[in-house]
């Protein structure tokens, strides 16, 4: 039976947010070839795969404001950055997984999503179906879009994979970053996050490392419960990616591998 899993490598474990445009060529390599070996022992399971920005787009957009909107000239102009910026990431991502042997395929955002006020109005999946359909590994990333309020804006893998995930319904989102899962204020991870849950652990959510435009951990599983209350199908781990072989222990076995789960209940 085929199944549908969503895979977001962070922009902090591929890439050195504190450093512009610094890639962690180490790391992506590796978790490149471990996507590798799990497609081809696990055939029946379609990826999706996004990756952040981390110190390529995120930079640019600080520097812009694009995220709150768009008018001016020198707006645009940064808006043309900041895609640019978003693209060079993406294009190494693209060529890691290739020479690992994956036929990874761009489809770029900001080409297929309008916004409106900032939220996702519009985004063509088709495109994503067909790529699945043909074995290919269809590879998103956060990007400008056009936005009918702000003229312009942000938008984060996390909010592509959601609006994809309307349509296309998948089992699983995994979401490999640099720490082990949800962490408490004591830096112990935190196993299972549900809606009922979250009060008790809010305060223990902080952000991320580096310059970041899109949010942190705290909207972010806001967000992942949010989708999960439209989604009952859906279950979400968060996990580490620095660590050899887990990426792919967590494709083969999402329910069961360490870090954080988030589900319904």
């Amino acid at each position: 039976m085929t199944s549908l899993t969503f895979l977001k490598l962070g922009g902090s474990l591929i890439t050195d947010k504190t450093s512009v445009e610094a890639v962690r060529f180490d790391v992506l390599t590796r978790l490149c070839q471990e996507i590798a070996d799990f497609r081809q022992t696990n055939p029946e399971i379609k990826l999706l795969m996004g990756h952040g920005s981390g110190s390529f787009g995120h930079v640019a957009a600080a520097k812009y404001g694009t995220r709150q909107g768009v008018s001016s000239p020198s707006e645009w102009a940064g808006f043309s950055e900041v895609s640019s910026a978003a693209a060079r990431l993406n294009r190494i991502v693209v060529d890691a997984l290739q020479e690992a042997g994956v036929p990874a395929l761009t489809l770029q955002p900001s080409a297929s999503v309008v916004c409106e006020n900032g939220r996702i109005a519009q985004i063509a999946t088709t495109p994503i179906q067909h790529a699945l359909d043909a074995g290919l590994l269809p590879v998103v990333h956060g990007d400008v879009a056009f936005d009918t309020v702000r003229g312009g804006t942000i938008i984060s893998t996390e909010e592509v994979m959601m609006a994809v995930a309307e349509t296309l319904q998948p089992s699983w989102l995994l979401l490999a970053g640099e720490t082990a899962g949800v962490l408490d204020q004591n830096g112990t991870i935190i196993p299972k996050i549900t809606r009922e849950s979250l009060p008790e652990i809010a305060s223990a959510l902080g952000g991320s490392r580096g310059t970041d435009v899109t949010g942190g951990m705290a909207s972010k599983v806001n967000s992942m419960l949010q989708l999960i209350d439209e989604h009952s199908q859906l279950n979400i781990r968060i996990f580490s990616g620095l660590n050899e072989g887990q990426l792919r222990t967590t494709l083969q076995n999402p329910q069961s591998s360490p870090g954080t789960l988030l589900c319904g209940k």
